[in-house]
């Protein structure tokens, strides 16, 4: 309910109570760090940097985009009162600094290294899990008809995630369905035992990455995901991970690897190495952040 409201209304009303609440904790502290931070005020945050020092933001979604509508009206406000701001965009960045951002940094989306490491083998996760191309995801109107496109072509679809009943091309996506979104192993196995897994863009959060671009290659599996110019900096395509620029490309990408064991499995260890030799995971960023506190 709260995030809801958040989305519509912008945490109308709420900014005292969570300030309140978050100060009544017993809790001590050198830094504070703000996920998002959609219902944190400016007070809040000045009333932190009082309490325990430096207050630092890290904000995966888009909150300078206009996608949201007033989801984040509480954290534009909150921004000059931030010690440090770590966006995933580079847009971001002087976006941040337009709004008074005091020191702005940009990061690559992360991995975890235990929630998403590939883990043990496992015959029974296998056949759970097992499928020849995948996306999990939730439905957007973008992205009914490139699945409905893939499915018309012949390539056997698997998709899990929330709302894709209510794509108009859901009597043609329904067959593909296998349920709602995945978290911890079950999301990692999706991956891990899917031959190709798709990895979309949200074109209304001017995505070019997103944390999948990062988290199926390190799992193991294979990335065919839109061809943009930060994921051909991420990866070598064609050597590390596959791109398209359409669902047809993207069907021909899939018939083509689906067809060819040898070179499908290749790809996929070779973005593996990558994405471990990229270093983009949660304890690398947080070591940066970090750092990057020592000096504010």
């Amino acid at each position: 309910m709260l995030e809801r409201w958040a989305w519509h209304a912008g945490g109308l009303f709420l900014e005292e109570m969570v300030r309140r609440r978050v100060m009544a904790l017993d809790v001590r502290a050198d830094l504070v760090l703000v996920t998002h931070g959609e219902l944190i005020g400016p007070r809040l945050v000045a009333d932190l940097r009082s309490k325990f020092g430096p207050v630092i933001n890290y904000n995966a979604d888009d909150p300078f985009g206009k996608r949201d509508g007033r989801r984040w009206r509480l954290y534009l406000k909150s921004v000059p009162q931030y010690d440090l701001v770590v966006v995933v965009r580079k847009e971001n960045v002087e976006e941040a600094r337009t709004f008074g951002a005091r020191k702005v940094m940009h990061r690559v989306r992360t991995a975890d290294e235990v929630e998403h490491a590939p883990g043990v083998d496992s015959e029974v996760s296998e056949r759970r899990w097992a499928s020849e191309v995948s996306f999990i995801g939730t439905w957007m109107p973008e992205r009914g008809h490139f699945f409905a496109e893939l499915g018309a072509r012949g390539i056997p679809l698997t998709i899990y995630g929330d709302r894709w009943d209510r794509a108009q091309e859901w009597p043609a996506l329904e067959r593909y369905w296998r349920g709602p979104a995945l978290s911890g192993a079950d999301y990692r196995d999706a991956i891990k035992y899917s031959k190709i897994c798709i990895g979309m863009l949200s074109s209304g959060n001017r995505d070019l990455h997103t944390h999948r671009s990062v988290e199926i290659p390190y799992i193991g599996s294979l990335l065919c995901a839109e061809r943009t110019t930060e994921h051909r900096e991420l990866y070598r395509e064609g050597e590390e991970a596959v791109f398209w620029s359409s669902a047809s490309e993207c069907a021909e990408i899939c018939t083509s690897l689906l067809a060819n064991d040898t070179d499908r499995r290749r790809i996929a260890a070779n973005g593996q190495r990558r994405a471990l030799k990229n270093g983009h995971v949660n304890e690398a960023l947080m070591s940066g952040i970090i750092e990057a506190a020592g000096d504010l």
